[in-house]
């Protein structure tokens, strides 16, 4: 057993038919537009919104990036496009960065300075999020907060310095684009990496409609909105759609007379679904299709190794309304990281990875074919990939395999336990927030505090405050919360939890998070299941001066 050198690392296969990890790797290419010291088409990017507070490009912002230092340059070029692409046997027509999906790995180290041009030749603007890293504001590609939406056309430099290594995600951030093939896993490799391992396996999770006999996922929006086909079926089917329980199974109706007249496409509104572990109801689309490594079960990626090898699974849910449960058939996991930062290991059957949620799990192998299965917990339908030893003749496990520890043990985040070289330094809160959580499935009304999101709005903290945040759930749908630019912790009664970016508020629950306000600017705090953030449930912490 050895630890993987950089070389190493660089050759990892996402899967075995994958393309290379530096596939999207080029020179500086055509001049972009724009530049790290200022915003979209030369000038700094102010947006409206009450005065007193640091601004994306503003020098606090320039200074807390200084900070980080600068190290080597890492150059990638993404290209936005309408393509095909090939699921696996299917065919869709929707949108990619590269012609991939998931899109190409980029690969830098702690300390490197990540330099990403993306070229927009889609039909629409766009942007690109660095999820979960903590980066300089005006880098961080929310449109009108941080920058202006790049047009078609045009392209946008995002140039920013990587400080913390770990598993990240990127992806737009404009309206349901997510919700296509417009995402890549981002892996931060640490040079002084304390795991010993023999191979490395990326699996990125998701769920998909696009293309699919005429779906997109803005008519599958306005299908969820009022007179849309979910406000027909609870016409159709009278008071307490939504009160379900468990034995109830995840099913799309699909009658034409219900189809919502805003929009095309066939009725993905999903009823009468359960999930024990997310207390109430799975979401409110049914996909028809479910992907690891942009892959069907049918025709399922495999990865290969050698029997006695220690693999490090980077899991990454890019979904847009699933939370998965992920299992590896014959194995139990050893946690190592969520959210790409290290716990304190912990041995688990399964996973629930909400949406935008990372793990990094070590397997050691058996001799065998193995399936990775990611349940769509409290929906119909799995994603497969296949773990192997064989040499070649067995056969691949069936698209429906459910290995029994989808049943088993599940480590929630709450109890996992921050490796002592990332807790937060016990302080008591400097400023306390409460926010809630509020709307309803039947209005599709999601906000919080009852406001719908703009830019406008601000949460004010300082900078150096310790922050504490408690969100209370007060509906009947889980959420998993995304704080930008921050890592949080999970707060607990006798100590600081796990870091993380991403975390689940239960139904009728509250999650309490503390964070340290020590990087300028102005973030967002938002829902990532992309149909309640595009709905409304946004909002902006800003730092005053």
């Amino acid at each position: 057993m050895y630890k993987p050198s950089r070389r190493t690392l660089l050759r990892t296969p996402i899967a075995a038919a994958g393309a290379g990890l530096l596939a999207a790797c080029t020179g500086s290419g055509p001049e972009a537009r724009s530049g790290p010291e200022h915003g979209y088409g030369g000038e700094k990017f102010v947006p409206p919104g009450p005065r007193g507070y640091v601004n994306p490009s503003d020098p606090e912002v320039l200074a807390a990036e200084r900070k980080r230092g600068s190290g080597h340059v890492r150059t990638f070029r993404f290209t936005s496009a309408e393509t095909e692409l090939d699921l696996g046997g299917r065919s869709v027509r929707t949108w990619a960065y590269n012609e991939e999906v998931p899109g190409p790995l980029v690969r830098v180290t702690a300390g490197d300075v990540l330099d990403l041009t993306l070229a927009n030749r889609l039909p629409a603007t766009t942007t690109l999020h660095s999820h979960g890293v903590r980066l300089r504001c005006d880098m961080d590609g929310v449109p009108d907060l941080t920058q202006r939406a790049i047009a078609s056309g045009d392209d946008f430099r995002y140039r920013f310095v990587v400080k913390h290594p770990g598993t990240y995600l990127l992806h737009s951030h404009v309206g349901m684009q997510p919700d296509r093939a417009l995402y890549a896993p981002l892996v931060v490799d640490d040079p002084r990496e304390p795991l010993a391992y023999d191979k490395e396996w990326v699996v990125v999770v998701d769920d998909w409609l696009d293309g699919v006999a005429g779906s997109t996922p803005e008519n599958v929006m306005e299908q969820l909105k009022p007179g849309g086909s979910m406000d027909m079926q609870q016409t159709a089917m009278g008071p307490g759609h939504g009160s379900t329980g468990p034995g109830h199974n995840a099913t799309a109706h699909s009658s034409p007379h219900h189809k919502s007249k805003k929009s095309t496409g066939p009725d993905r509104v999903l009823h009468n679904s359960y999930s024990r572990m997310l207390h109430g109801e799975g979401g409110s689309v049914a996909y028809p299709h479910y992907l690891i490594n942009g892959r069907l079960p049918g025709s399922p990626s495999v990865f290969r190794c050698r029997p006695g090898d220690r693999v490090r699974l980077r899991i990454i849910n890019a979904g847009s309304e699933t939370a998965f449960r992920v299992a590896l058939g014959g194995h139990t996991m050893t946690v190592t990281h969520t959210d790409g930062y290290p716990v304190k290991h912990k041995r688990t059957d399964a996973l629930l990875v909400g949406m935008a949620e990372r793990y990094d799990v070590l397997v050691t192998v058996k001799d065998g074919v193995f399936p990775l299965v990611a349940l769509a917990e409290g929906k119909k339908g799995r994603a497969l990939a296949v773990l192997s030893t064989a040499k070649g003749g067995k056969k691949l496990p069936p698209a429906d395999v459910h290995p029994h520890e989808l049943d088993g043990n599940t480590v929630p985040a709450r109890r996992l336990l921050p490796d002592d070289s990332v807790a937060l330094a016990d302080r008591h809160p400097d400023r306390e927030m409460r926010i809630r959580i509020t709307g309803t499935m039947e209005k599709f009304d999601w906000g919080f505090d009852h406001k719908p999101y703009s830019p406008r709005q601000r949460h004010p903290v300082h900078a150096g405050e310790r922050v504490r945040v408690t969100l209370i759930n007060a509906t009947g749908m889980w959420h998993p919360m995304h704080l930008h630019g921050h890592t949080f912790s999970l707060a607990g009664i006798d100590s600081a939890g796990a870091r993380k970016d991403t975390a689940l508020v239960l139904p009728h629950h509250k999650l309490v998070i503390d964070f340290d306000a020590d990087n300028p600017g102005l973030w967002m705090l938002h829902c990532h299941n992309q149909y309640h953030s595009e709905s409304g449930m946004m909002t902006v912490v800003g730092y005053k001066r």
